[in-house]
């Protein structure tokens, strides 16, 4: 799939930008999500704009912007339908009950700071938005982690497949290891700030 979609981007020209557009759209919803070509896309946008075949900080808007929009698309859709909706229609997907009731712990656990972290775990990425609609979170508080986390996976990983190259379809295969890694890291630093502000005030 993506090879094909390599070869069809070198002769879009511009029009390659509203391609990505729409994938990365397509990509941020519920089920579609989880069977979309999320970061591989991104990486592969990146190595293209090493090849001049894009403007790496145009691609990036494109992006980030398609990302942004395609989520709040995905909450209002969770707001409307609710998690009932996803239930009915998951299996067709491989989507388990347990795999939402997993995405929905993590979202009342980390509140809106679990929205900007699922942007790199594949199957919280595809999901939060829906689940964060269909549990009613204030809009304009998941926009604001949601816009940030957008615009922090999509420089990351663009910038990844602008600097390694050819090499970008191997960094894909180990993609979701790396977005653990990394999620990992943000929660760890979440927590020490936690305790060290409680910490502040108890003193």
């Amino acid at each position: 799939m993506m090879d094909h979609l390599v070869n069809q981007l070198d002769h879009l020209g511009h029009w390659g930008y509203l391609v990505f557009f729409a994938i990365v759209f397509m990509e941020c919803q519920a089920l579609v999500g989880l069977v979309m070509p999320g970061e591989s896309l991104v990486l592969l946008g990146g190595f293209l704009a090493s090849q001049d075949l894009f403007r790496l900080p145009y691609l990036m808007v494109v992006i980030a912007l398609a990302a942004i929009l395609g989520d709040s698309f995905s909450y209002e859709l969770g707001r409307r339908l609710g998690r009932d909706w996803l239930l009915k229609h998951g299996h067709r997907v491989r989507l388990t009950p347990a795999h939402l009731e997993r995405v929905e712990r993590f979202l009342m656990r980390h509140g809106g700071k679990s929205v900007l972290i699922g942007h790199f775990m594949h199957i919280m990425r595809a999901l939060l938005p829906f689940v964060a609609g269909a549990s009613r979170m204030s809009y304009w508080r998941f926009l604001a982690y949601n816009g940030a986390g957008c615009i922090i996976w999509t420089v990351l990983f663009s910038l990844v497949g602008y600097f390694v190259g050819e090499s970008w379809s191997l960094v894909a295969h180990w993609i979701g290891r790396i977005g653990a890694a990394l999620a990992t890291v943000v929660l760890l630093s979440v927590a020490c700030g936690w305790l060290w502000r409680r910490a502040r005030r108890k003193s």
